[in-house]
């Protein structure tokens, strides 16, 4: 049995970046992470062993200095939070400050703001968090319930399917021809890789383990592209979930992972597989 990883995997420099800022600032005091740094288990409980805490709202927070995550959040939520007297250090990755500075630009040229994601996401929350109006849509039922407007303008979780995105937007186009639609791509670089590489990877593999945690977009984007492909798909957080049964019969084993990913927890990952073949 051959396994395969996929050209781009992993976690992001985004990712990398937050976590070394929240060990730097934990090194300098009492910090609370405002929600999960990122959606990796693994990362979350590596961060919680330092001392670090993290709070689902400003109501929990005991600190007196507060991260806002790698998915960022809006600037009402910003000027809130310091207006309690709270320093705020930010990890927002930097592409996701691209997105609000797009969507920001389309409101203010007098478009209809439709962001594409999800709609109880923490990302999503941030961009929309300075919309007075706006619609969040995930699927094609939910274009044929937006209400036309002269100017709808179009951008997208930075971790949604590329692919995805594009078909929403021309269905948009499609149900309102007589809207001036605008679109700004902001589908971050490393999603696009990750999906790019994941379908050269599904293509020659029988079998593909996606490593990534459960409440990650990105990853369950993954596990979505790679199943289009014929592969049988299995969606793991670690080396725990592996089952020796999957591989069975399996001549390519593919292997990707999302941007929240660990390298370490890949390589148990793979370690682990090898020993079921071997088996």
């Amino acid at each position: 049995m051959r396994i395969v990883r996929a050209a781009h995997l992993g976690m992001c420099f985004g990712v990398r970046d937050a976590i070394a800022l929240a060990l730097e600032q934990a090194d300098a005091g009492p910090l609370t992470i405002l929600g999960d740094l990122v959606h990796n288990p693994t990362v979350l409980d590596a961060l919680a062993a330092k001392g670090i805490a993290v709070a689902p709202d400003l109501a929990h927070v005991s600190t007196s200095t507060v991260m806002v995550t790698a998915h960022g959040t809006s600037e009402r939520m910003l000027a809130t939070t310091r207006a309690m007297g709270l320093t705020v250090v930010e990890a927002t990755c930097p592409l996701v400050r691209v997105a609000h500075r797009a969507i920001a630009a389309l409101a203010r040229d007098g478009y209809h703001v439709v962001i594409i994601g999800q709609r109880d996401h923490v990302e999503v929350r941030g961009l929309t968090g300075d919309l007075d109006r706006y619609d969040v849509i995930l699927e094609e039922d939910d274009v044929l319930a937006l209400p036309e407007h002269p100017r709808i303008g179009i951008a997208a979780q930075t971790t949604q399917r590329l692919e995805k995105v594009k078909r929403l937007v021309d269905l948009i186009r499609r149900r309102f021809p007589r809207s001036e639609v605008r679109f700004v791509d902001t589908v971050c670089k490393p999603t696009k890789q990750r999906q790019s590489a994941a379908v050269e990877m599904a293509r020659q593999a029988d079998v593909v383990i996606v490593v990534g945690g459960r409440s990650s977009n990105n990853t369950r984007e993954l596990v979505k592209t790679c199943a289009r492909y014929g592969a049988r798909v299995h969606h793991v957080q670690t080396e725990a979930d592996i089952r020796a049964e999957w591989f069975e019969g399996a001549r390519v084993v593919g292997l990707t992972a999302g941007t929240s990913t660990p390298d370490d927890v890949i390589d148990r990952v793979e370690a682990r597989v090898r020993l079921c073949a071997d088996a």
